[in-house]
């Protein structure tokens, strides 16, 4: 698996990651034997880079992520946690819990320092408190030797915007905001973040499984003109025998302003699979052919959080 450096972190990570959230039963009840071997099959695979965060599962990802992680080398895995967002509506950016947060998930992780602690899901609140005492609290506890690096998470392009204009960061997690259908983040906040030597990370490479050949699920919020495209997308390259899905991971990882990309799945074979994918060439062809498909609908996302954090 090829490595980047993440900003000014000195933090090489590889251009794939894994992403635990479904060891939180986010998306669909899993196998507990088999969401353990899904951590081993990732690092097996390179993708020793892993991100969490209490809020996945309302702990049960970190729990379960600190069991698989038992008598692996620590030097041998970068870890991800964030805090501040505990339950669909719950959420608390305090100091207070930012220190009870951090010490929460070292205990559940079995670890005695986090790589990277990000604020999760911004754009639910209002946000100068996340510059005014967030942020400060993170850098008081990294410090400590407990946090290596801080950064933010979210959805819209504002809330980025918002904590980057008042404070510096170590790095920042974009999702669904680069893929085949929507660069959003390219477009607006990679300029900046490689001058500020702001490290860039990207998750959600199959956009919530609009990109891949899954049923769409209920509670997918993007437009209905962008599911369409993604649809005709899917079947064009199913005629080309090609599953969109390995598209969609070949292009989220391609760009090098971009130092990870983080997948998850609590099924090992997804794993292995991605990793063979991000092993091999991009066919520019079909690429070019799913972005005329995809260019109607460009960009076009949802609302996410507060209306004036969007």
């Amino acid at each position: 698996m090829d490595h980047r450096i993440l900003g000014k972190t000195g933090l090489s990570l590889p251009i794939l990651s894994f992403g635990a959230s479904s060891l939180g039963q986010e998306f669909r009840k899993i196998d507990l034997n088999e969401a353990l071997k899904s951590v081993h099959t990732a690092l097996e695979c390179g993708l020793n880079f892993i991100d969490t965060s209490p809020f996945y599962g309302r702990g049960m990802s970190e729990v379960l992520l600190g069991q698989a992680l038992k008598g692996i080398p620590r030097d041998s895995y970068t870890l991800c946690t964030k805090l501040g967002r505990y339950d669909l509506s719950h959420f608390d950016f305090s100091a207070k819990r930012v220190a009870e947060s951090v010490d929460v998930s070292l205990h559940r992780l079995g670890t005695d320092h986090l790589d990277i602690v990000l604020c999760h899901d911004i754009e639910f609140v209002p946000m100068q408190q996340i510059v005014d005492e967030t942020i400060p609290a993170l850098r008081k506890i990294q410090k400590s030797g407990k946090v290596r690096f801080v950064g933010i998470s979210g959805y819209p392009m504002k809330a980025f915007r918002y904590v980057l204009d008042q404070t510096d960061l170590d790095c920042v997690l974009s999702y669904n905001q680069y893929t085949l259908q929507n660069t959003r983040f390219a477009d607006d906040l990679l300029p900046d973040l490689k001058k500020r030597g702001i490290g860039a990370m990207n998750a959600g490479p199959f956009s919530a499984r609009l990109l891949t050949n899954a049923t769409l699920p209920e509670w997918l919020k993007e437009p209905e003109e962008v599911k369409a495209a993604a649809r005709q997308a899917a079947q064009y390259c199913a005629s080309q025998g090609v599953d969109i899905a390995k598209l969609a991971i070949q292009f989220s990882i391609a760009n090098p302003e971009i130092t990870t990309t983080i997948a998850g799945s609590a099924n090992p074979a997804n794993i292995r699979k991605w990793a063979e994918w991000a092993a091999e060439p991009i066919d520019l062809e079909l690429l070019a052919e799913v972005v005329s498909i995809f260019a109607p609908v460009k960009n076009l996302g949802h609302l996410e959080g507060l209306p004036e954090n969007n």
